[in-house]
């Protein structure tokens, strides 16, 4: 008996691990050494490879596949056929297992519909990828990057709102956090005072 939920339609093969209460929708495949932890959901047609890792309720929509060598940290929303690899330069005849790269997206962050995440970046905390945007290198935490390639063109709350700084500081108008921006870093000072 186990505590998650798979569709018969999909496939866990011996070796996977799968979080309490997480869901695997249709036409899924999930290999073995795959680590997906609790409360995520796996939307339609969702590869994860072995050695992908996949932290606590995250969400992944239709038709992304998870490579090896990519970590989504607790919280983060994969877009609709977004993108990842783990090879710089691929060939069908030349093997390359020996140069697959890390991607690490951080806890909170959102990548947005068809957007494709170059491996060897790192998404910083509660970043948000816009829909198409193609990410190369590293992402500041909170930044808003749309693109291609994808550049910054603003900041995010936490709980996914756009933000307004003046003279380096702002309070969402959504849930009460206030941010300060310092050297290009932005830090939350306070936390939310109301729901987002």
């Amino acid at each position: 008996m186990t505590d998650y939920f798979v569709h018969e339609s999909s496939y866990v093969d011996d070796g996977a691990t799968i979080g309490r209460g997480t869901k695997i929708w249709h036409f899924c495949h999930i290999l073995p050494g795959a680590v997906i932890g609790e409360r995520c959901n796996l939307g339609q047609n969702v590869v994860v490879m072995g050695g992908a890792r996949l932290g606590n309720n995250v969400k992944v929509q239709n038709n992304v596949s998870i490579y090896e060598g990519v970590i989504l940290e607790d919280d983060v929303f994969c877009g609709p056929s977004c993108v990842f690899t783990n090879v710089t330069n691929p060939r069908s005849h030349v093997p390359r297992r020996s140069e697959f790269q890390q991607t690490l997206v951080r806890r909170g962050s959102s990548i947005g519909a068809n957007a494709t995440v170059v491996c060897g970046a790192t998404l910083g905390e509660y970043s948000f990828i816009g829909a198409g945007a193609v990410v190369r290198g590293e992402v500041p935490a909170f930044a808003l990057m749309v693109g291609v390639p994808a550049r910054q063109v603003g900041w995010m709350c936490q709980c996914g709102v756009r933000l307004r700084l003046q003279n380096g500081s702002g309070t969402c108008t959504t849930c009460g956090a206030v941010y300060r921006e310092e050297g290009g870093i932005l830090r939350m000072i306070d936390p939310p005072s109301r729901l987002g």
